[in-house]
């Protein structure tokens, strides 16, 4: 027996939905520790660097790979172009750490 397509239509809205609150989520706490580490110049290791370096392209590549449903709707699509646009600025941000540093 099988699930009626709205009833999988709803579970896969809500599995996409809760999918791009975590990556919002995310980038919510790497915007915090290179705001921090921009105060902080010790904490900008090369450690640090690469592995923050590393994470933003992580979170660069589900942003943009993320194919949006044909049933999500404008306001899902103005998420995630505003998500895709603040991995660029946290990029941006990054970079205005690192340089900081080198």
């Amino acid at each position: 027996m099988s699930m009626p397509k709205d009833e999988i239509q709803t579970e896969m809205v809500s599995a996409w939905k809760t999918y791009v609150e975590a990556l919002e989520k995310s980038l919510d706490m790497l915007d915090k520790d290179i705001t921090e580490a921009h105060d902080m110049a010790s904490v900008c290791t090369s450690e640090w660097c690469e592995a923050t370096e590393h994470v933003i392209d992580e979170l660069s590549n589900a942003l943009f790979s993320i194919s949006e449903p044909r049933w999500s709707s404008p306001e899902d699509s103005k998420k995630i172009k505003r998500l895709k646009r603040r991995v660029y600025d946290l990029y941006v941000n990054y970079r205005g750490v690192y340089e900081k540093v080198a």
